[in-house]
């Protein structure tokens, strides 16, 4: 799901460069003070593959480019050696690396096509999910809405009794409700919008209440009961905010899915730090559990246990951790129901959390 905005930072520094510089310039050198009948040139493909996991094509072609210049630069500056061994090698060098360049680029756009298609399967899910959530995320939005018009015919009616202090008032809740009506429509937005955003630093235990908001309702229709239990204190995490809550949301519905039918219908969410570096947030339920469910497939693509599902929000789950590198993982919760896991890479501290 990550494509090259999200590169290394080495990169984005001029370190990387540089030492690619200088490891040319070395083979440059070793291939030009060796004999002839040694073919150093060869090991002009290493930088084209480097090449080929950070430039866009035009740059690996000049790239490319500039290692076959380079290798046909040292077979005339070569005085030892014989000179028909050192066309034939210097032949084979070249086509090395033209080939490398070639088969890797080539292999470089079929990934690319490969995330593409994949985020486009990732949008149609959100978009699934957010339909089926229709009902709740009108709720949600109604409510301030309605609040505004109360509010906004009640500053009219302490104007009207000459009360602009009361009229005030109201005016400042007018203001807050359509904040909070305003922030939910652009949770939305993100979420239905087709490109995922860049990484940021992101507060995991603030995303997880933003995400309850949209399926609160939800759940009350269903009678479940949400609960949170989020870690104070916990680190920063480098990721997507919109992957992130389709992932926490695919994870809440299928939770509170699973406990249809049960006596007890709890969902819990709870987020902690795992190891040092590593934030891990933990969906459970109350809910029929996973007896004669594979864990080993659970995350396939078309695997399902729903009559009606298609088995793809796991996989794209999977998928959009993965390449985050993060990992997510099932197992039965105890004394009953089902946990789902995923862990992120940390950041630096500075995230607090909050229970309810």
């Amino acid at each position: 799901m990550s494509g090259r905005s999200s590169l290394p930072l080495l990169w984005r520094r001029p370190l990387l460069p540089a030492l690619l510089v200088l490891l040319a310039a070395a083979i440059f050198l070793a291939d030009t003070i060796t004999n002839l009948e040694i073919a150093v040139a060869v090991f002009y493909v290493a930088i084209v593959l480097i090449a080929v996991r950070y430039l866009d094509q035009r740059g690996v072609a000049m790239v490319a480019a500039a290692c076959m210049a380079l290798t046909v630069l040292s077979f005339f500056l070569t005085r030892a050696g014989s000179v028909p061994a050192g066309v034939i090698n210097c032949a084979i060098s070249l086509v090395a690396i033209a080939v490398t360049a070639y088969l890797a680029l080539r292999t470089a756009a079929a990934e690319a096509s490969a995330r593409e298609a994949q985020a486009q399967l990732a949008h149609i899910t959100r978009v699934t999910m957010l339909g089926e959530l229709t009902a709740s995320i009108a709720h949600e939005l109604n409510q301030p809405l309605a609040a505004i018009v109360l509010n906004g015919n009640a500053a009219r009616r302490w104007l009207a009794a000459g009360n602009p202090d009361e009229a005030g008032k109201a005016a400042e809740r007018i203001v807050r409700d359509a904040e909070r009506a305003s922030e939910l429509i652009r949770r939305l937005r993100d979420l239905t919008r087709k490109a995922a955003g860049k990484a940021v630093r992101l507060d995991v235990n603030q995303l997880i209440a933003e995400t309850l908001t949209l399926v609160e309702n939800e759940a009350g229709r269903s009678h479940v009961s949400l609960r949170t239990e989020l870690a104070g204190k916990l680190p920063r995490a480098e990721a997507d905010p919109v992957q992130i809550q389709q992932v926490i949301l695919n994870l809440i519905l299928n939770a509170i899915e699973a406990t249809s039918g049960e006596q007890e219908r709890d969902v819990t969410i709870v987020t902690s730090a795992g190891k040092p570096g590593e934030i891990v947030i933990e969906v459970r339920d109350s809910g029929r559990g996973l007896s004669g469910v594979q864990l080993d497939h659970v995350f396939d693509a078309f695997y399902t246990t729903k009559p009606e599902g298609l088995g793809m929000g796991l996989a794209i789950s999977r998928s959009i951790i993965e390449s985050h590198g993060g990992r997510i993982w099932a197992q039965p919760a105890m004394p009953r129901g089902a946990a789902f896991f995923f862990l992120l890479p940390a950041g630096r501290t500075g995230s607090r959390g909050s229970n309810q």
